[in-house]
């Protein structure tokens, strides 16, 4: 059973560091190459990768508890091998970074550790992965490569899209298939039945329940959507239904979510929509949950 106590997040060795080069070996001089490459470097200390900055701000969450158990825990997965992956490791220590726990899994998918450990939430930049981990009940992400950001911000926050990442896809099916006007007629008609959850909707749980600790710094999430009324009502009936809050509630009515997202000033962002989170992603780390009928092959 997960602890609502704890919030624990994996994230992929790509995604916390800047692994482009020896990806790149690897792809053209295979695996002992690659192995060479990274044995060479053991004392270069990586760049920071697309999800650097959100890490550190995860981990800001446990400041100020002295020898209380820390709020936060951030799991580091990896297809290394123990030997190429101890430059990670030497990495995270140049950046003192609190991360003890990780796996190797040595060229195998390590998404599978995600749930053993009991992760809340999965960022990686591999979209198998990703659609494995949600297949598996889990909220997990994309990572889209982020311009160098340094967020000021002594809040974390968290922006989400709606329909197919806190919900269920079953309103977005009515509007590909039928139109605007039939989803609003229909969103209308069932604005007193909850929608079934999505795959983020057990992550925004555990952030709730953080919020009611005492936190060294304050989370803060927005739900940012391009519904409208009418269809305003059965998302804040299915919150209420939950038993949780959003902070801010952002109903776009189909403009652009980018200068919302920035006025909110989110550390991350969520959408079921490729070109949403691309839109996003030079101003803000953007994930993309591989979810729903947009997603389909």
């Amino acid at each position: 059973m997960r602890s609502l106590n704890r919030l624990t997040v994996a994230i992929s060795s790509r995604a916390l560091f800047d692994l482009d080069e020896g990806n790149q070996i690897y792809e053209k001089e295979g695996i002992e190459a690659y192995r060479q490459y990274q044995c060479d470097n053991e004392r270069v200390v990586l760049s920071p990768g697309p999800a650097f900055n959100l890490v550190k701000k995860f981990l800001l969450i446990n400041q100020k508890r002295g020898d209380q158990e820390p709020l936060v825990e951030v799991l580091l997965l990896s297809r290394n091998t123990p030997d190429t992956g101890l430059r990670i490791f030497h990495s995270i220590q140049h950046y003192g970074l609190n991360i003890t726990r990780a796996v190797f899994s040595g060229g195998t998918s390590p998404y599978r550790y995600a749930k053993a450990f009991g992760a809340h939430l999965y960022l990686s930049l591999n979209p198998s992965d990703v659609r494995l981990a949600i297949q598996d009940g889990m909220a997990a992400a994309v990572l889209f490569h982020p311009n160098d950001n340094e967020y000021v911000s002594d809040e974390l926050r968290f922006a989400f899209d709606g329909d197919a990442v806190l919900f269920s896809d079953i309103a977005e099916r009515v509007f590909q298939g039928e139109g605007l006007e039939k989803f609003n007629q229909s969103e209308t008609e069932q604005a007193h039945l909850p929608l079934p959850p999505g795959p983020f909707k057990s992550f925004l749980m555990v952030l709730h329940e953080l919020q009611k600790q005492e936190l060294a710094i304050p989370l803060r999430t927005a739900l940012v959507t391009a519904r409208s009324a009418p269809a305003h009502e059965r998302v804040i009936n299915t919150l209420r239904s939950w038993d949780i809050r959003v902070d801010e509630a952002l109903f776009l009515g189909g403009l652009e979510k980018v200068e919302f997202l920035k006025v909110f000033g989110a550390d991350i962002f969520f959408d079921d929509k490729p070109f949403e989170c691309g839109k996003a992603s030079p101003h803000i780390t953007s994930g993309h949950v591989p979810f729903g009928i947009l997603n389909q092959p």
